[in-house]
């Protein structure tokens, strides 16, 4: 299974992005072979709109199972649950910790968008 998250950086150490849309890029956790690649983000960074759409797309495209993230916007959750990418939202601090959040059970999916767009 493959967990996306959206980070500030490229390492399990990095922080978690607080925009989703807006996050530079998402680390992608295989938890089969436990390794990880990043999914590169910065074209939306200064997208006028559209940028939560975007980055459910490049979600997908990496094809994660699950993303971990502070918050979804309803444009970016439609596109994850439309794609059948489960959501999670956690105020981790860290790549690493959102995602031993939720390999030891400790958050629920998501099943709906818990901000407005454009926030």
């Amino acid at each position: 299974m493959k967990i996306a998250v959206p980070s500030t950086g490229s390492t399990l150490e990095a922080a978690v992005d607080s925009r989703f849309g807006r996050a530079s890029g998402f680390v992608v956790y295989n938890t089969e072979d436990k390794t990880f690649s990043v999914a590169d983000n910065s074209q939306n960074l200064n997208a006028a709109q559209g940028a939560g759409v975007q980055a459910a797309q490049n979600v997908a495209g990496t094809g994660a199972d699950v993303v971990i993230a502070p918050s979804f916007g309803p444009k970016a959750f439609r596109v994850l649950q439309a794609a059948g990418i489960k959501s999670y939202i956690s105020k981790a601090t860290s790549v690493k910790a959102a995602i031993e959040e939720y390999n030891s059970g400790k958050l629920s999916e998501s099943d709906a968008a818990n901000v407005e767009g454009h926030w």
